[in-house]
């Protein structure tokens, strides 16, 4: 009976550690500490996506900008709106969300991405083979 209710808690625990990605997460700048956005991680069938719904825009910026370095049908598309998380899977065995896209719209490049929560805050790692940066967002309010 005890093997059967850790289990089942070990189960259960995998399963909450998943849905803590979905919701909205502040973006924040990696040079001045400052908000920058507002992304909204959300499920599309198995996958996780996730869009720009807000910036964080200083006086003088565009505050609806586009993004003039993208390229495809992403290029000249407004920012606020744009899907810039594509096709995450979970992976249960790292407890983290891999094998997905992440474009960054300031420069219109993308890049392979992992996704997990540590410490109630979002770990966001854009990489190409064995470089990677690693983003902090923390929830929004």
């Amino acid at each position: 009976m005890k093997y059967i209710l850790l289990s089942f808690i070990l189960i259960f625990s995998i399963g909450a550690n998943a849905q803590d990605i979905i919701g909205k997460w502040k973006t924040i700048d990696d040079n001045t500490g400052k908000a920058r956005s507002i992304v909204e991680i959300y499920k599309k069938g198995d996958k996780v996506f996730g869009k720009v719904v807000k910036l964080f825009r200083e006086p003088g910026e565009d505050p609806d900008p586009i993004c003039e370095e993208c390229s495809g049908k992403k290029k000249n598309q407004k920012v606020i709106g744009m899907e810039i998380i594509t096709d995450m899977v979970f992976d249960a065995d790292d407890n983290e969300y891999d094998k997905g896209e992440i474009l960054d719209p300031e420069n219109g490049k993308v890049y392979d991405c992992k996704l997990w929560v540590e410490d109630g805050k979002l770990k966001v790692r854009g990489y190409l083979y064995f470089l990677y940066r690693t983003q902090t967002w923390l929830p929004a309010e």
